[in-house]
């Protein structure tokens, strides 16, 4: 198995469990912030994963990889932190009780 197919199941959940919460309340600010949240990690994973690499602390088979990379770094590794900053959101707001509004 390649690490491409391994990561399929992790984006579908993300994008299921994601589009689950699209009817709850502020859903566009929880995009954002998780846009930013992603892009923060992608930037850290960027980094870390090509010193970790450079040290030859851990390698990849070429034959299981897509071949992309950042540096170092399988494009690969990358779809983890981004699956976690909209996924950990999304199942935050689906285990929250819905509030309802009060009349004002």
């Amino acid at each position: 198995m390649t690490y491409p197919l391994i990561v399929v199941p992790f984006v579908v959940v993300t994008l299921l469990v994601t589009l689950a919460t699209r009817r709850r309340p502020r859903f566009r600010e929880r995009m954002i912030a998780s846009s930013w949240a992603a892009g923060g990690l992608v930037v850290l994973t960027a980094i870390f994963d090509n010193l970790m690499i450079a040290a030859d602390l851990f390698t990849y088979p070429a034959e299981h990889l897509s071949g992309l990379r950042i540096g170092l770094a399988p494009i690969e590794d990358f779809s983890y932190p981004i699956c976690a900053a909209f996924l950990l959101p999304a199942i935050f707001t689906l285990l929250s009780p819905r509030l309802t509004q009060e009349a004002s």
